[in-house]
């Protein structure tokens, strides 16, 4: 294992553990951050200066009536020690962004290059379904989507992963049939369409040089 999957390792698994409600403390965290967030935005129509300067009020003067009450009971201030930002955490996040945009271009790459023609047609038809949804609603709506589906669609597929693997099999057998026949029926004819017309244009070309060395 090379030294950039071992320091993208640990934030990887951090956020699978956090999709997964492996760390449900965590995940109730982000569900109601993203819920909060989305409410007072979309709801309420709050600015999202509003609802920065709110919160970082309300962090101040939590944290400063703590400290207050920890002098007044002769106990230690709170620590900020286990709040800096080590070197190593930002290394581990430049890499794990740099990977996820290295694997998007070579995903990118292999649709359009390497896929066959009905993987092509299905992400084309993908991104344009998207682009239809993101006509009809705000980016903040639409990541609120995402994360409230990336939290609740692989708890549900590993619950039911069997069930969902015989159906996905199924489906797979129907689709390349679909495929197959479309294959035969339309791409063939076009084909033969093709060759017909090259054989008549070759028929012609022949006639116009037997007329000439007449």
């Amino acid at each position: 294992m090379s030294s950039t999957e071992k320091s993208s390792q640990p934030i990887l698994d951090l956020a699978r553990d956090i999709l997964l409600w492996r760390r449900k403390q965590m995940s109730v965290m982000v569900f109601f951050i993203s819920t909060a967030t989305w409410v007072l935005m979309e709801v309420y129509q709050f600015n999202f200066i509003t609802i920065f300067c709110w919160v970082g009020m309300t962090v101040v003067t939590s944290l400063f009536i703590w400290g207050n009450m920890c002098r007044l009971l002769g106990k230690e201030p709170p620590s900020l020690s286990g709040l800096e930002i080590t070197e190593q955490s930002t290394a581990e996040m430049t890499i794990l962004f740099r990977e996820s945009i290295e694997e998007a271009v070579r995903w990118m790459f292999r649709v359009g290059a390497e896929s066959e023609w009905y993987v092509f047609a299905g992400v084309v038809t993908g991104l344009w379904i998207l682009s239809i949804v993101g006509s009809c609603m705000d980016l903040l709506t639409l990541a609120y989507i995402g994360i409230m589906m990336s939290m609740t669609i692989p708890v549900i597929y590993i619950k039911y992963e069997d069930k969902i693997k015989r159906y996905g099999e199924r489906v797979k057998v129907h689709w390349r049939k679909l495929v197959e026949i479309v294959d035969e029926k339309v791409f063939m004819n076009v084909k033969n369409k093709l060759f017909k017309q090259k054989e008549k244009e070759n028929e012609k070309k022949g006639m116009e040089k037997e007329k000439k060395v007449e």
